[in-house]
């Protein structure tokens, strides 16, 4: 009978338990559900659109970003922007990811993605507020969407693979060039974009349709008021047909290498002095601290003559070389060089087409990097070293001019742009006409296959060609134009058949 008692009081403290709500979440988390989730979402992903959509265009204005640093950056790249503010609100979230992601598969329209997808969440609030299903108005955008690519194919202008990686298509350089001019127009670099649209084209067809960007180096120098007084301009900046390594060769080592054979490492060569400083250790007399170094200095030198037995007459090291070790590699007659950056080194062994080790005990499975030619040069005040005939023989480096390391940073970011999409033209040759003119067209090819498609998915189809249109009005309304009217002009010759339309400066003109 007691026994019954404890079950039944059990029992009912359970069932207790069991009425009182259970929180699942971390303590200070909040939950949104249904409406109040929808329209959080909505108003954070525009908010960040609409901060960014000013930079669209060539006419856009550019952001001072300041950090908690003091660090002052001025912008209008779209990654770069979002990249530097901070956001808490999921969907904002995913439009810093989107832009992210078009920069490291594009390279550029960054702030069209993001201007794009923050319109078409402008349209699905009011067609929510209509009473729109969202399955319905995914439905409608996803048979919108299929439509705009279709009326893309439609237009876009195919070259010959084969003419573009022998470089015979003349109209392929000149569109190459063009749409470089493009990227560039909305950038820093747009007083200077003939310049370096043809520096772009030049770097990218040196790849031979291979569309590999690794191969090309973009590298700036911060140069100093002396520099400027030497000419120091963006208009200096140049394509250099090789490799170049921002480093110097060790003291009294050659600097000048010709048919040189590379041995590229990551490896400690620095133990002659951190073994026996940073060390503790315990000795009866002076001598036995020198029969350390002794020793130390013995090791080092057992492993440069490993390092030599490699048949090498140049050595990159990514790690520091010192005074010992530097000293074995001249007597040898070596050029060593030490503390190549990372990146530095793993474009170096692509180029020369050389492999980075670690431990040398087996020379004969070790590939060297190769190339005709290794010389010091001076850049301004900066002494750097090219390579020249690599074994990659489209490598090159674009070298960056300019007065502060504000403009070269942003110029090297507009470039990287214009290179990205070079490259992805290069590889899939089909050009369209740019001057929002595709933007109508298959605005356009949208809102006529909306007019043939009965049910609500039709207003989910009608909203998604406006959002496609607001993107030229966007580009109008930042160069300070009457963009109703141009929009409106655009939109007429578009429903007339006429794709190249697309805006020019006040008027509505054939873009190429």
């Amino acid at each position: 009978m007691p026994y019954l008692v404890i079950y039944c009081h059990l029992f009912l403290f359970t069932f207790q338990l069991s009425l009182q709500p259970i929180s699942i979440l971390s303590s200070g988390a909040d939950e949104e559900k249904a409406e109040t989730a929808r329209l959080s979402s909505f108003v954070g992903a525009i908010a960040v659109g609409d901060l960014i959509k000013s930079t669209l265009g060539p006419k856009g204005m550019d952001k001072i970003l300041l950090s908690s640093g003091d660090s002052v950056v001025v912008t209008n790249d779209g990654a770069t922007i979002l990249k530097s503010i901070g956001v808490d609100n999921p969907a904002a979230k995913i439009l810093v990811e989107m832009s992210k992601v078009q920069d490291d598969e594009v390279g550029d329209g960054t702030t069209s993605v993001v201007v794009l997808a923050t319109e078409l969440l402008r349209e699905g609030e009011q067609l929510i507020a209509a009473k729109l299903h969202p399955q319905t108005i995914i439905q409608g955008w996803r048979e919108a969407a299929q439509l705009a690519i279709e009326a893309l194919d439609s237009v876009a202008v195919a070259h010959c693979k084969e003419a573009v990686a022998t470089h015979s298509d003349a109209d392929f350089r000149q569109k190459l060039l063009n749409i470089a001019r493009t990227t560039l127009s909305s950038k820093l670099l747009t007083q200077h974009k003939e310049h370096f649209a043809k520096l772009a084209v030049d770097a990218v067809l040196r790849l031979k349709g291979s569309g590999n960007l690794d191969a090309i180096q973009v590298s700036y120098f911060p140069l100093a008021m002396i520099i400027q007084k030497l000419g120091g301009t963006m208009g200096d900046s140049y394509l250099d047909e090789g490799f170049l390594l921002d480093k110097r060769p060790g003291v009294n080592q050659p600097k000048r290498v010709e048919n040189a054979r590379i041995l590229i490492a990551n490896t400690p060569m620095d133990a002659d002095k951190i073994k026996v400083f940073g060390s503790k250790i315990q000795v009866d007399t002076i001598s036995k601290v020198a029969e350390l170094e002794v020793a130390e200095k013995q090791k080092m030198k057992e492993k440069v003559d490993k390092i030599l037995k490699h048949n090498c007459n140049v050595f990159i090291n990514r790690q520091l070389i010192y005074n010992y070790p530097e000293q074995l590699f001249t007597d040898a007659g070596v050029m060593a060089i030490e503390h190549a950056d990372f990146e530095g080194v793993e474009r170096l062994a692509l180029v020369t087409g050389g492999e980075i080790v670690s431990t040398f005990d087996s020379p004969e499975n070790t590939k060297l990097g190769h190339c005709k030619l290794i010389e010091e040069i001076t850049i301004g005040e900066d002494k750097l070293l090219r390579f020249s005939g690599v074994a990659l023989g489209e490598a090159c480096t674009i070298v960056l001019r300019g007065a502060t390391k504000s403009i070269l940073e942003e110029a090297e970011r507009s470039l990287h742009d214009a290179l990205c999409v070079l490259a992805l033209t290069v590889q899939d040759p089909r050009t369209v006409c740019g001057g929002g003119a595709m933007e109508m067209w298959m605005a356009e090819a949208v809102t006529q296959g909306a007019a043939k498609t009965p049910g609500k998915v039709s207003l989910a189809m009608e909203a998604f060609g406006r959002a496609l249109r607001r993107l030229p009005l966007t580009i109008a309304d930042n160069g300070g134009f009457d963009s109703a009217d141009l929009v409106s002009q655009l939109r007429a010759c578009h429903a007339n058949g006429r794709s190249s339309m697309g805006l020019g400066e006040f008027c509505v003109l054939e873009t190429e």
